[in-house]
């Protein structure tokens, strides 16, 4: 039903204490932020990671900025090298910067310097299981999430696993800003459904941009 008021402003959906979603936010920047994608991807391709556990996950992923998130034997970890290429991570466009400052500062977060971001490609049926993003230095800093291309079952909980679940639909060009009191709920991605769309085709893309604390020094978020 959020399609029948693409063409209308940009608006603002409560999640929880220090959370919110900017509904439409990125729709006018989504050909450039996919642009963007594109340019990062030809240099450190998309891969699905290995959990240390074995696990293969569904989702395809590379990163940009001065740090990128992944994984080994050891278990999670931020890196300055892609450890595909050997080569440090693509920068970080200056159009998906812009964006997630931005919409940091819109949500409530000013200040907002992330240092990584994380590209996820979903395909038909790829989902991210519930987790905490806890791995940055810095939890000071919110986490900022945009949707591009199919749209995707957001689940957002609490700090426990446990705790009751809300689902939400997230269609091309929302952003979810969550931090503070909400930094470190848990959340996830069900499994994508069958689509296509003008500018991704059969998947959907998610850039989440962090501020990992490892090459920013903290700062006080209000």
């Amino acid at each position: 039903m959020l399609d029948l008021f693409a063409d209308t402003p940009p608006w603002q959906e409560p999640l929880a204490p220090g959370a919110v979603i900017l509904r439409r936010r990125a729709l006018a920047d989504a050909p450039g932020l996919i642009a963007g994608v594109g340019q990062v991807v030809a240099d450190s391709p998309l891969r699905q990671m290995v959990t240390p556990g074995g696990y293969t996950m569904s989702v395809a992923m590379s990163n940009c900025g001065e740090l990128g998130w992944t994984t080994d034997a050891r278990g999670y970890l931020y890196s300055p090298r892609d450890p595909q290429t050997g080569r440090r991570w693509p920068a970080m466009p200056d159009a998906f910067l812009a964006l997630a400052r931005a919409c940091a500062r819109e949500a409530g977060y000013d200040g907002f310097a992330p240092d990584a971001c994380l590209i996820n490609r979903y395909a038909v049926g790829a989902k991210l299981s519930l987790h905490q993003d806890r791995d940055e230095k810095d939890l000071g800093a919110p986490i900022v999430s945009v949707s591009l291309g199919l749209p995707a079952v957001f689940q957002f909980g609490g700090l426990q696993r446990s705790d009751p679940l809300r689902r939400l639909l997230l269609e091309h060009g929302d952003v979810v800003v969550w931090g503070g009191p909400s930094r470190l709920f848990y959340h996830g991605i069900q499994p994508l459904k069958a689509g296509d769309h003008p500018l991704t085709g059969a998947c959907r893309i998610n850039l989440t941009f962090r501020q990992t604390g490892s090459s920013n020094k903290n700062k006080n978020y209000s």
